[in-house]
């Protein structure tokens, strides 16, 4: 499959493999999903898109998910709804026909985000929440000292927050969603704390930069990453975010409203 970057070059990426154990290690985080539910207000519908999985799904709401990746809806739950197969950019949906929607670590695979938010507006009456990383910030990760390539992917994939409200209007706010030390949803960040965790491949297949980065790159950042925890390097220059409760780092919830 073909994977779009946001600064519009094209980057190929088998879902099928690096998702083989998402469920795993992607597992919804009950502090994000606090800081979601909130974005999402009282609302009874809501509409997923991007479901995947079905991560941060609700049994408070009415959901409908909407997900075009095959591998991802044979991985979703037998307790969630069944996936609708359809993509942002041509929602199947009447115009308000929701009361919310939200979009999870999902926008920066899309084809047309513009596309993809003007629908999720037009078929939702309320709140539209977008969790997503910005991408000014993914640099200042640790992990950029020992895989450089895989953060430059993931900030030249990810949308630039401006853009992101300019394509929802209405009136949006931005705020940080800061990641708990033991976050069990393992997105690269969530490992600030814990880098012994990222030396697991099944661990590094779960967030899909790591897909586009070749072998020899993972061989050098397992190695280059021993030898610095091995070393105490690691730990002289990032050791002080063992102890710290959470994060905040390059990720965050837009919450748009008509």
């Amino acid at each position: 499959m073909v994977m779009r970057t946001y600064d519009g070059s094209t980057d190929d990426v088998g879902h099928g493999t690096h998702r083989t154990r998402y469920a795993s290690y992607r597992r919804p985080d009950a502090r994000i999903a606090l800081d979601i539910a909130r974005a999402l207000g009282d609302a009874r519908t809501v509409l997923n898109v991007g479901a995947g999985t079905g991560s941060y799904e609700s049994a408070a709401h009415t959901i409908t998910a909407v997900e075009p990746s095959l591998a991802m809806r044979a991985q979703r739950p037998a307790r969630l709804v069944t996936a609708i197969d359809a993509v942002a950019e041509d929602l199947p949906f009447a115009d308000g026909q929701f009361d919310s929607a939200m979009t999870l670590f999902s926008v920066h695979q899309w084809s047309d985000v513009d596309a993809g938010l003007r629908e999720m507006r037009r078929v939702t009456r309320g709140p539209v929440a977008v969790l997503t990383c910005d991408p000014a910030r993914v640099r200042d990760f640790w992990l950029y000292e020992y895989a450089p390539d895989v953060l430059e992917t993931e900030a030249r994939r990810y949308p630039p927050l401006h853009h992101l409200t300019a394509a929802l209007g209405g009136n949006t706010t931005i705020e940080p969603v800061p990641i708990p030390l033991d976050c069990t949803d393992g997105f690269n960040e969530a490992y600030y704390g814990r880098p012994e965790l990222l030396l697991n491949p099944a661990a590094r297949q779960a967030c899909s930069a790591w897909s586009f980065i070749d072998d020899r790159a993972r061989q050098d950042f397992d190695a280059s990453l021993r030898r610095a925890l091995g070393s105490g390097a690691w730990d002289e220059a990032f050791g002080h975010l063992r102890g710290r409760p959470t994060y905040n780092g390059s990720l965050v919830l837009l919450r748009a409203t008509p």
